[in-house]
Parts: structure tokens; sequence; C-alpha cells
């Protein structure tokens, strides 16, 4: 079978690797005695810095070293200001690895980045960004229309739609190449996990055959099996988070409502641009037995505060404002916003995902003799 022979293709070559790296660094764009840091994402994800250095005459700066923990998840931190850029590379020892950015941040646009290396895990992190990438550029062009032509919501969604599964196909395709290279744990970020559960589960088998004690590899079976306790059929795991008022709120307060739960955040833009496709649903179905609880991964209370008041979430709020940290993310796996799941009266998931019209849809079906 084609999985076995790149599995074992890829075991062996693991045997040879060396532990060092080498990785060039330059910015378009330097703060002055500002240093570059390397970090190093431990099994927790908390980013602990390992190097820095300050950047040469020509932007440049070198980190050389040997791979810590088998190798892992590292993060170019670029002069460690509030709001600095950064980037991922994965090295697992004996790569070298060039990073050309731009070094910083604006508040109009992200710094763009380039990575380039012969090392598996880098060509592969190409080839998702290349795949992403090519779907921002059209979300970009669809949402300028979608200001324009409002009317034609329903067909830019559409769009939306067979373009997503579209990239989702092309990743899924890739996957089984990567063998056991860390970019493969990194790729099912890319995907819907309570959709390709399956696939997770083929992933995570393969890992824990063949590199059970890395650092990565653990969190991510144990995610996995968090993962499939919010499937749909399950019953939705416990939230207690502080509201804004302060006073704590839990999930199961809303028991006998239908509840959906909202991952959202204010810097979150597609979510900011489907809250007004959730206050309409919230005033069409909120008395007769609906309600929404509103997850922010904010970190910033004020911003989380300004955007509830401008966007008039008029429904319940809770947030712990630790960002991808919080504990509901963390409860439901979730790696990506907006994200919803819809709970019964019961408080079992009946639902995953639905926003805009699908959520209404769902609705008026679920509500249609109440």
């Amino acid at each position: 079978m084609k999985h076995i022979l790149v599995f074992l293709g890829v075991c062996i070559s693991f045997l040879g690797y060396s532990q060092d790296f080498e990785l060039t660094v330059r910015a378009n764009q330097v703060i002055p005695q500002k240093k570059v840091f390397l970090e190093w994402i431990n099994g927790r994800g908390q980013a602990i810095k390992v190097d820095s250095l300050l950047p040469n005459a020509q932007k440049q700066v070198v980190f050389k070293g040997k791979v810590i923990d088998q190798g892992g998840f590292y993060l170019i931190n670029f002069f460690d200001v509030p709001n600095p850029q950064k980037v991922l590379v994965i090295l697992e020892g004996g790569e070298r690895v060039l990073v050309q950015a731009d070094g910083i941040n604006t508040p109009e646009k992200a710094g763009s980045f380039q990575l380039q290396s012969e090392s598996p895990n880098i060509v592969y992190m190409n080839q998702l960004f290349a795949l992403t990438n090519t779907l921002q550029a059209k979300v970009a062009v669809w949402t300028k229309e979608l200001q324009d032509k409002p009317g034609e919501q329903a067909r830019i969604q559409a769009a939306f739609d067979a373009a997503q599964q579209a990239q989702f196909a092309k990743i899924k395709a890739l996957i089984p190449s990567m063998g056991t290279h860390l970019v493969a744990l990194w790729a099912t970020n890319f995907l819907p996990a309570d959709k390709e559960l399956t696939l997770l589960e083929e992933i995570g088998e393969r890992f824990h055959k063949a590199r059970p004690n890395h650092p990565q590899v653990k969190p991510f079976l144990e995610n996995l099996k968090r993962l499939k306790g919010v499937s749909i059929g399950s019953e939705a795991p416990e939230i207690a988070l502080p509201t804004p008022a302060g006073p704590i709120m839990r999930l199961s307060d809303l028991r006998g409502k239908y509840v959906l739960i909202d991952f959202w955040a204010s810097w979150c833009g597609p979510c900011r641009r489907e809250n007004p496709n959730v206050v309409k649903t919230y005033a069409a179905y909120k008395d007769k037995g609906f309600e929404i609880f509103g997850v922010s991964l904010d970190q910033d209370r004020s911003a989380w505060l300004k955007a509830i008041e401008n966007d008039q979430l008029v429904w319940k709020h809770v947030s712990d404002l630790k960002y991808w940290s919080s504990a509901g993310a963390q409860a439901y796996q979730v790696n990506s916003i907006p994200q919803t799941f819809l709970l019964d009266r019961e408080g079992r998931i009946i639902a995953k995902g639905l926003r805009g019209a699908a959520l209404d849809q769902y609705l008026a079906q679920l509500f249609k003799d109440k």
C-alpha cells in the first residue's frame, strides 16, 4: 500500500537526521537595538525564548543549534514588540532554512514572509501557504463584491463554500505523503476537524506507532480524544467563564433551550461580518426557546466589550480573555473562528459550523412546529 511505503521511508529517514539546524533570518525592516528572538513551542502550546540575536548591517541573523526534544514548532519573533510579526518554522534537525520577512506588522496589514529550504517540512508548509493564500485572495474579492452587491450574498457564499471544499480536498491529498514529518500534524489545522475524524485518527495512529513519545504527538493524541467528545450526538462539554459583568456563567445554566455556542472575537473580521446575520437570527428565534452563548477569544477586555456594544450582540457572553488558550476553545478543539455548535434542550450537540443561511434554514425546520 502506498501509505505504508511512504510511512516506512519517512521513519527510516529520521534515523539518519542530524540534530543540527541553521536558520538564516532576513528582515526588510529592523528596529534599532532590538533583537530577533527564536522561540520553541512546548507541548502545552507555550512559546519559550531559546535564543536571540541583533541583526547585522545586512538586517540578518543566523540561528544555529540542535533541535530541542526531537524537534518541533519554532517561532521567529521579530523584535518582541507589541503585536510583533511572528513566523512559524518547523525544525526537526538537519535543516538549512532561509526566512525573508517584512519584520513588522502594521495596523493595516500583517507582515509578509517567505520560507526557503529543501526540508520536507518547509516544502509542504509552502504548499499549504500557497493554497490558503489563493483562497484568501478570492475571499478579498468576494468581500468587496458583497459590499457593492449585497443581494448577491447567496451566490458568493456558494462560491466560497465550493472553493473551500476544493482547498480541503487538496490538503487531504497532500497529507499522506507527509508521512510522520511534523508538518502533517500542522496541516490538520487547515481542515474542519469535526468532519475529518477518520483522517485525524489515521494520522494519530501513524504518529503513535512511529513517534509515540514526541512532545507534539502526545497533545495531538489527547486533543483527538477530546475532539471525539464534541462530535454530533455527544453531550456538550461544560464551559464556565466570566461574563462582561464579572460573575461566572455556565453553559449548563441554559439547559431547556436550544443553544448556539458562538466562538468569535472582536479582532476576527469574518466574525464581525457575520454578526449582523446572527443578530437577525437571534431576534427571530429568541422568544421560541433559542439562546446564543458567545465565547470570545479576545485578549483585550475593552475591545471585547466595545465589539459587543457596536455590533449590538444582546445575547449571553463569556470570555477568560486568553486568546487561543481560552478554556472554552480548548474544550471544543476550536482552532479557527467563527465556529458554532448547536445544542438541543438536553445539552447534546446536534449540529456544527452553522452560519448565515444554513443556520436560518436549520432553525426554521427546528422550530417549524413550535
